[in-house]
């Protein structure tokens, strides 16, 4: 039986290469992103954490969608997440830079944990990714010796790692503005909370006007604020969210379309196909055969 919601990863989901045994996880991961890509390919379907994530474009391109929205990634795009965030992403070929992980308790033993939960973009209300100059900061540097004292051949000192990661966060922080406008912070706030109903019940339910009464507000009023927010309504949102999943499973998995269709929440086949084929532009058998 397939799980009911996303998978919220830990942690210990992504050990380190050289990591044997459980005794070696660290409370944190450093990587180049094209090495993380290339060792969890997965990961760029849709998906959450419960740890804290960074990551830093140095090379390339693509899309990074963050809680329904899509944000493009290009050299100096660096992008923040919270845990329970709801992200995947399409990287060009060449996207290249630097990826990291890194558990609250490993920031809280060091500095206030008041300071973390303060840092401006883990808080829904603001975006969760600056774009930066890439020759004029210093960001890219820091992260650069981050990996380097976490990777082999060093033998990774936390306390170091600790640091740079700090001076990385309470750099970043300066390229933020001290408050969102309050209107778009609420509405980015009901979007993340969408976000976070659909991805636990986007296989049995499929109306605006069911995530509108969990969230306490109008089908018309999530539907508008979708469209402000992310830009596009709604509905056009969780049939998104059920066909990446459906992609997903014609990828990764061998049960039948009927199979896949009945796990999804269509009572027919041919009620899935339909719409199926007018998002992707092709039937679920064709897109199974491109595997």
């Amino acid at each position: 039986m397939k799980p009911a919601t996303l998978p919220i990863l830990p942690l210990a989901a992504f050990p380190a290469p050289e990591a044997t045994e459980p005794a070696a996880r660290r409370p944190y991961y450093v990587q180049r992103l094209q090495t993380h890509a290339a060792r969890f390919p997965g990961v760029s379907a849709p998906h959450a954490h419960d740890f804290y994530l960074l990551l830093y474009i140095t090379q390339g391109g693509g899309t990074h969608t963050i809680d329904l929205q899509a944000y493009e990634l290009r050299p100096g795009a660096l992008f923040f997440l919270a845990p329970g965030q709801v992200h995947g992403w399409a990287l060009s070929p060449d996207a290249a830079g630097y990826i990291v992980f890194f558990e609250a308790e490993f920031y809280q033993r060091r500095y206030p944990a008041g300071r973390l939960q303060g840092y401006p973009f883990f808080d829904p209300g603001h975006l969760p990714v600056r774009y930066l100059a890439p020759a004029e900061t210093p960001i890219a540097p820091l992260l650069g010796q981050l990996w380097a004292e976490a990777s082999p051949p060093a033998v990774p000192g936390d306390e170091v790692v600790a640091a740079y990661l700090f001076l990385v966060l309470e750099l970043a922080a300066r390229h933020y503005p001290a408050a969102p406008a309050p209107a778009a912070a609420l509405g980015r706030q009901q979007v993340s909370e969408f976000s976070r109903l659909l991805n636990q019940h986007f296989r049995h339910e499929k109306t605006v006007a069911f995530y509108a009464d969990k969230l306490h507000v109008t089908p018309n009023h999530l539907t508008a604020i979708c469209q402000r927010v992310v830009g596009h309504p709604a509905r056009d949102l969780i049939l998104a969210r059920v066909m990446a999943e459906a992609q997903r499973q014609l990828r990764h998995s061998a049960d039948s379309v009927a199979q896949l269709a009945q796990a999804l929440g269509y009572d027919d086949a041919s009620y899935f196909s339909r719409p199926f084929k007018k998002h992707v532009g092709i039937t679920p058998e064709a897109f199974r055969r491109q595997r």
